[in-house]
């Protein structure tokens, strides 16, 4: 059973004053949870090593990708493969920030990767913003988390320049560098968690500036806000596949741009590879043995219970549950059925006294670097809620 502790929620104007502004659902109850996930200390060290061990094991996945030329497998859009391989190729192109969502780790449960959302993942706000105002406004001691998601981040802006020595470096190799950051202008959540990282990054030492994606300009010789001030580095909150499929000219035109060396995306091309669930199934066939990873094909698994999923799908859209006879126990419909399925082994959440269901969500950059949860069913789609922690 999942070990909980109450605690008195923040207020709506309270949420507001710290910037967050979708904090009720459409059925009026709140997107937080006013309970936190008990994690043992040692748990909370076993999801970091799982987090280490998983991001070594996609490194190594993404080049036999690109070895064996497998992007087809994986659903790319064939318009990003060149800037997939460009990105790939040099270390400048850093991936500043994902997140892995894992099963298991509490309740005596193993973790097991259910997938990475490693170019746009969300809950990035709530769980290092809010999971240490809901400690602090609680009288809890705001040490007692695994949460330096903004410390880790900010680090991993310095290694933009830096790359892998030490990030004390920084101010002698920096020299004025700028950053733009972008989001749609028609998202309150992707504005804040977009304007959140500028903030990181202007606190790691860079120039930034903030434009929305529809005003940001491009050509082949660069990257520009709307008054045609050019950026050494470009941050969208804006996912590849989407990019690849519905703005075509422009995945054309950012490519030109790596090609010739006016900017550096963020995050790179090459996390669409660690993006795409079909990444799962290459895990798989390269590592069988590891304790992280669940069978995945790109067939219906017929030994055994399975989820199927979309490539590409979000928040639970488009994903079905079949128990070991082929009959579906849950699914879900979604705008994603004209990606490609995959079908990964079915395995049980923990779940509370209630039964909802948890799954850990791992922030990474360069390390593991913050943990949280989210509640819901069988099915975690965009009617769960956010959960913070305390360590015990």
């Amino acid at each position: 059973m999942v070990e909980l502790r109450s605690v008195t929620p923040l207020q709506s104007s309270e949420l507001e004053e710290l910037g967050f502004s979708w904090h009720t659902d459409s059925d009026g109850s709140s997107y937080v949870s006013d309970e936190l996930v008990v994690v043992s200390k040692d748990e909370a060290e076993a999801y970091y090593e799982a987090g280490n061990a998983i991001y070594d094991m996609y490194v190594e996945a993404a080049q036999y990708v690109i070895d064996h030329d497998l992007f087809f497998d994986l659903g790319i859009p064939f318009n990003l493969v060149e800037a997939i391989k460009k990105s790939w190729e040099s270390d400048v192109h850093w991936h500043i920030y994902g997140r892995f969502d894992l099963s298991g780790g509490i309740d005596g449960k193993p973790i097991k990767l259910i997938e990475f959302n490693a170019d746009t993942p969300t809950s990035l706000f709530e769980s290092s913003i809010l999971q240490w105002a809901l400690l602090k406004s609680n009288s809890l001691d705001e040490q007692l988390q695994f949460n330096n998601i903004y410390e880790a981040i900010r680090e991993n802006f310095r290694r933009l320049i830096t790359l892998f020595d030490d990030t004390d470096k920084f101010e002698e190799i920096y020299d004025g560098w700028k950053i733009l950051f972008s989001a749609t202008c028609d998202s309150d959540e992707e504005q804040t968690t977009t304007k959140l990282l500028r903030q990181i990054a202007t606190d790691a030492g860079f120039i930034t500036a903030y434009e929305h994606l529809q005003d940001t300009l491009f050509d082949e010789n660069g990257i520009y806000d709307s008054h045609s001030n050019s950026y050494e580095y470009w941050f969208k909150l804006y996912a590849w596949e989407q990019m690849g499929i519905d703005e075509s000219e422009l995945a054309v035109t950012l490519t030109s741009i790596m090609q010739n060396q006016k900017a550096i995306i963020l995050n790179p091309a090459y996390t669409l590879l660690f993006q795409s669930k079909g990444m799962l199934k290459i895990l798989y066939d390269l590592f069988p043995d590891s304790k992280y990873l669940l069978k995945t094909s790109f067939e219906p698994l017929k030994d055994r219970a399975y989820v199927q999923k979309r490539v590409f799908g979000r928040e639970g859209a488009n994903t079905k549950i079949v128990d070991s006879s082929g009959l579906t126990v849950d699914e879900r419909d979604g705008e994603y059925e004209h990606f490609k399925s995959i079908y990964q082994e079915y395995v049980e959440f923990a779940q509370d006294e209630r039964g909802d269901r948890y799954q850990a969500g791992l922030f990474f950059a360069y390390e593991p670097c913050g943990l949280s949860y989210r509640k819901g069913g069988q099915i975690l789609d965009d009617s769960s809620k956010f959960v913070g922690h305390l360590l015990k």
